[in-house]
């Protein structure tokens, strides 16, 4: 590939990674152009490290022909069991123990060579595969993103030539920038998530950074704990409690989040999360969907904690509605996007009152109310109660007891919930 076709293929990866285009796109693009300069390649793969709860990182492939395989792929854990047998057998680990940059194997006399996939690559014709491992700076590493791996293969009978060698030399690197830098939006934008919240995340990631930036909206808030967690704790090992405290905060997410909710705390075992709309009856029963949610997933855990001979328990949910401010509030060097105002707390009360009155849901009146009709029916007063630091006592309601023993009643609540 002549200098003036590798200059208008870098200015094109350049330009296409300004504007945010996805990492499969700049690999098939980058693949396309190298092949109609006479490259002639059959097949790229790039991954990298990344900083992610559950993968350690992200790869994208590109093929000359049809293949089952996706185009993306991401990766646990390679410090044990299979994967780190496998990744200890990559032509990569070997390029990091040996201190290598670039490796170029001629795929027809690979019979010597222990890496794995190298015989699956050379039945499928592929005649030469180059390898490069990019290393980072240590300012431009990111916890395990310290470096960008590739290989890059050939079906022409000759291999790759050293013009061609050369070529890929000088582009690769470019092509690693453009990925590095959608990666690195995409960690931002998953740290966001995981963090401060979905919806949360998103206002942040817009531009609302500054301090006191707020907006007075009406939701629905939730706000739930363990009961008994105190005292389970101090049963169990201390190396128990925090997967103790996991599995439950991951049964709470995973029902707020699939109704449609945004959490926004953890506050030990509490969760403070918001159902947000400009329909406050659709905002309570989607609510109501996610508490339902919740005991399920608390029933399943349970079976399964049992099982394993773990120490089980349930939880308290409070669900109230009211005008919060949302958005920033702090210092000027650290700020936490949240909710604020007399409701947040008074959601918190209704949700310690449960244990007061022996029910693991109490809603507010102001919940009770915003409930359309079909909605109100399958709750019941528990009584008028003065909450802690609230300065009038008001009416709570619960699920109405027919729920736990009528099918019939059960079924038609899970439809009502499900419109």
């Amino acid at each position: 590939m002549e200098l003036p076709c590798r200059l208008n293929l870098m200015n094109w990866l350049a330009s296409q990674a300004l504007t945010g285009l996805p990492e499969t796109d700049l690999l098939r693009g980058f693949c396309e152009r190298c092949c109609a300069e006479g490259l002639g390649l059959s097949r790229g793969l790039v991954f990298i490290d990344t900083l992610h709860p559950i993968y350690e990182g992200r790869g994208f492939r590109w093929n000359d022909a049809a293949t089952n395989e996706s185009d993306v792929f991401e990766y646990g854990s390679t410090a044990d069991g299979e994967a780190a047998q496998n990744w200890r057998r990559s032509v990569f680990f070997h390029m990091l123990e040996h201190g290598h940059d670039e490796m170029l194997i001629d795929l027809s006399g690979c019979g010597e060579l222990n890496f794995s996939m190298i015989g699956e690559l050379a039945e499928k014709g592929h005649r030469h595969l180059l390898a490069f491992v990019h290393r980072f700076g240590e300012t431009g590493a990111l916890g395990q993103m310290d470096c960008l791996y590739s290989y890059w293969l050939t079906r022409k009978e000759q291999g790759f030539r050293e013009g061609q060698l050369a070529a890929l030399r000088d582009l690769v690197p470019v092509l690693g920038l453009a990925i590095k830098s959608a990666q690195q939006v995409d960690i931002i934008r998953t740290l966001g998530r995981v963090y401060l919240g979905r919806d949360a995340s998103e206002q942040v990631l817009r531009g609302r950074i500054s301090r006191g930036v707020t907006e007075r909206i009406s939701a629905v808030l939730w706000y739930s704990d363990l009961r008994g967690s105190t005292a389970i704790s101090e049963s169990i090992s201390p190396s128990e409690i925090i997967p103790f405290l996991n599995d439950y905060a991951q049964a709470a997410i995973e029902a707020i989040h699939d109704a449609g909710g945004d959490v926004l705390k953890l506050i030990g075992d509490g969760v403070l999360a918001i159902f947000a709309g400009d329909d406050i009856a659709a905002a309570t029963r989607v609510a109501l969907r996610a508490e339902h949610l919740f005991r399920q997933n608390i029933a399943v855990l349970n079976a399964r904690r049992a099982a394993d001979g773990r120490l089980t328990t349930s939880a308290y949910v409070g669900l109230h509605v009211g005008e919060v401010f949302y958005g920033n509030i702090g210092s000027e060097d650290r700020l936490d996007f949240t909710v604020m105002g007399p409701a947040v707390n008074e959601v918190s009360r209704i949700a310690s009152m449960s244990r007061s009155v022996d029910r693991e849901l109490l809603v507010s009146s102001e919940f009770h109310e915003g409930l359309d009709a079909a909605g109100r029916k399958y709750l019941v007063s528990t009584g008028r109660y003065a909450l802690r630091g609230i300065g009038r006592a008001q009416d709570l309601f619960t699920l109405d007891p027919d729920l736990a023993s009528d099918e019939a009643v059960v079924g038609s609540y899970e439809k009502y919930l499900a419109r």
